[in-house]
């Protein structure tokens, strides 16, 4: 864009911040009180009337210890115990406190059985901090929802989520770590049949509020359940417009038709496991060609207009060093990558177990994260970009506002604990690939307090919109936008992402083919690139203020369970699936026979390897991160499993090298 448009938008801008303070003055005026929408039996919350949870520090929440947990759940699963406890009795809890200790924000706690606890939460308190006060409070109290939130001090008791999580099947053709259910080692298969699958679908939209939310098969490997397809189109018809899956990606690479026959289905996303950029950096995970795997099947999924989303779960000291190179990889592949979701690693499932010595080597926090991205690519500062994925709920609040009383669903919310999630919104150019976070030429925080006067008033659609508009340009500084970018384009992506021209939701919307949504990415010039951190809790970090406010339920024959109660805490995932197992290896084996498993190095046969994708070569080429080995300290479950067992059994002395993990201290291109 020529240097004078910029400054015709400059003018605009402050125009538009003239106009805001005639606005805003008038807008103050007698505002009207809320509406009950149909979605909701309880009107929409004035940002005064959202409750927080304690938040700072120092501060005291309820905990779990770790060893008394696990006792407690042996004893149900033995049948010693009734499940009923888990609904009635604190079981496990205990006080942590949340502290400030050399630069560094820890959970401590002791357990009068099994002694102290502590792990690090934050490196960077400012980091935290800025993320806590930028927190706009929680969603409307859950109602209807007695029998599907019936789990105890686990429950869930603010808004309705936004992301459904369905595990269609525990059975996986991978074995490797980490690993949330600890997949192919338990001696049982449990796998939803057609009828479980549609009553949890139906069970979900009978909450209140009730919000659009993606819904997301996984597993195990969902692509190995037979009803796969048939989940897919089946939660389109039940009104979800948006259907992702969880997926290692194998059977996508294998066979380009199920990417298409999924799409046609209603696919929307694919969250592919995705651990860096070669097969070095993914040679933990135990399969000889992983990345080839990746690369075909983000090939054969962009061909058939899904979405692809790599997930990244860092463990420091195995791949935090892939941080900035998978960020590379999407910068040179815009128009195949939207949003990166990074996981800092939970000990869970395989790892619960794990040693004190590789626990503390291998934490990761969303705070290293923001720093990672930062000194490995340059972009974004932490206190300045970064912003917890519940910031985006004052936005949300003013969907709802505009979309009216008569709408039947809410929009997405993700009103989670400041502490679960962050993000950093990069815009970027697709022809030229630069890519300026938008944080860096949009007053973020100041955008969304002029929101919350806007979503305060509670004024008619016409009115709310003009706010809106008034609110963005005062707060767009064209000057530090990217090069082409133009106000036009500023303003498209937000009527996209958040609607705006007065339309209700109930009202039919033409839905968006595979087709058509291929020919508009390629058309598009602007990808909003979102790099995500969603860190789930563990035994060592567990806060039970965080659980209550989960925005990513897991749908269970036992009703729908916290993502983090579900997969650690009390430990729901383990109890849930052996009651209701479909049967045991054995039967199951001598029913159907065996699945392919893809592990201790066995690589996928491929049809193809042939992609499009621009690569890096040194990249490619790097070797697996070795700093764990030179501390002595095992990378996985397995590993350490094998060292204990040379040491205990084979009598082995234990050696241990202390040295710290490496950090990047200059800013690097992967």
């Amino acid at each position: 864009m020529h240097a004078y448009g910029k400054y015709v938008e400059k003018g605009l801008t402050v125009g538009a911040n003239a106009a805001w303070f005639a606005f805003s003055r008038i807008n103050r005026i007698r505002p009207n009180p809320s509406f009950t929408p149909r979605w909701s039996d309880k009107p929409l919350l004035k940002s005064w009337q959202k409750t927080k949870p304690p938040l700072g520090w120092p501060r005291q929440t309820d905990s779990l210890c770790p060893v008394c947990v696990r006792e407690a759940r042996e004893e149900i699963l033995d049948g010693k115990k009734d499940l009923t406890v888990l609904q009635t009795d604190k079981v496990g809890e205990i006080k942590a406190t949340i502290i400030e200790r050399e630069g560094r924000i820890l959970m401590v706690k002791d357990c009068k059985t099994h002694g102290h606890f502590e792990d690090v939460v934050s490196i960077d308190p400012a980091f935290s901090r800025h993320l806590e006060e930028s927190f706009p409070g929680r969603d409307i109290k859950s109602h209807r929802d007695d029998e599907l939130h019936n789990h105890g001090s686990s429950s869930i008791q603010y808004g309705r989520g936004s992301v459904l999580t369905i595990d269609l099947t525990n059975r996986c053709n991978m074995m490797c770590d980490p690993c949330f259910m600890d997949a192919n080692q338990i001696g049982f298969v449990h796998e939803l049949d057609w009828s479980d699958i549609k009553q949890l679908l139906d069970n979900a939209i009978s909450i209140r509020p009730r919000r659009q939310l993606s819904v997301q098969f996984s597993g195990g490997e969902p692509t190995l359940s037979p009803h796969f397809i048939d989940a897919i189109r089946y939660a389109r018809q039940a009104g979800y417009k948006v259907i992702q899956v969880a997926t290692n990606g194998i059977e996508f690479a294998k066979h380009p038709e199920l990417a298409r026959t999924a799409a046609e289905a209603g696919l929307r996303y694919a969250y592919l496991q995705f651990d860096g950029i070669g097969n070095g950096p993914n040679s933990h995970r135990g399969v000889g060609n992983l990345f080839d795997v990746k690369l075909q099947a983000i090939e054969n999924l962009f061909n058939a207009g899904v979405g692809i989303v790599p997930v990244i779960t860092i463990v420091n000291g195995v791949n935090n060093e892939q941080v900035g190179r998978v960020i590379q990889f999407a910068l040179d592949n815009p128009k195949k990558i939207t949003l990166l979701a990074f996981q800092p690693v939970s000990f869970s499932g395989r790892d619960e177990a794990i040693s004190e010595d590789r626990r503390h080597a291998q934490r990761y926090t969303l705070s290293h994260l923001a720093h990672d991205v930062k000194q490995q690519t340059g972009i974004g500062e932490p206190v300045r970009d970064w912003f917890p994925i519940s910031f985006m709920s004052t936005f949300s609040d003013w969907a709802d506002l505009v979309h009216g009383p008569e709408s039947q669903w809410g929009q997405l919310a993700c009103g989670c604990h400041p502490n679960c999630g962050t993000g950093m919104a990069v815009m970027v150019d697709k022809f030229t690939k630069e890519a300026v976070p938008m944080t860096a030429f949009l007053r973020a925080e100041q955008f969304a307090r002029d929101l919350q006067k806007i979503n305060d008033a509670a004024r008619g659609p016409f009115l709310s919109i003009v706010g809106m508009t008034l609110a963005l340009l005062r707060n767009y500084d064209p000057l530090q936008s990217p090069k082409d970018f133009r106000l036009v384009d500023l303003l498209g992506k937000f009527k996209k992402k958040f609607g705006g021209s007065g339309k209700q939701m109930n009202e039919v919307v033409q839905i968006e083919t595979a087709r058509q949504r291929i020919a508009r990415r390629r058309t598009d010039r602007w990808n909003f690139l979102f790099i995500a951190g969603m860190w789930f809790q563990d035994l060592f970090n567990y806060d039970f203020r965080r659980t209550e406010m989960c925005i990513i339920p897991y749908a269970t024959q036992e009703g729908e369970i916290s993502f983090c109660a579900y997969n650690t805490g009390v430990g729901w995932r383990q109890i849930v699936e052996k009651m209701h197992l479909t049967a045991t290896l054995a039967k199951w084996y001598e029913t159907y026979g065996r699945h392919e498993i893809f592990a201790a190095g066995k690589s996928v046969p491929l049809p193809s390897t042939e992609h499009s994708l621009s690569l890096d070569a040194n990249a490619v080429d790097a070797p697996a991160q070795t700093d764990l080995d030179s501390m002595n300290i095992p990378k996985t479950a397995r590993e350490e499993m094998a060292r204990l067992y040379r040491q205990h059994v084979l009598g082995e002395k234990r050696t241990v090298q202390i040295q710290p993990i490496r950090r990047h201290q200059k800013a690097q291109k992967a």
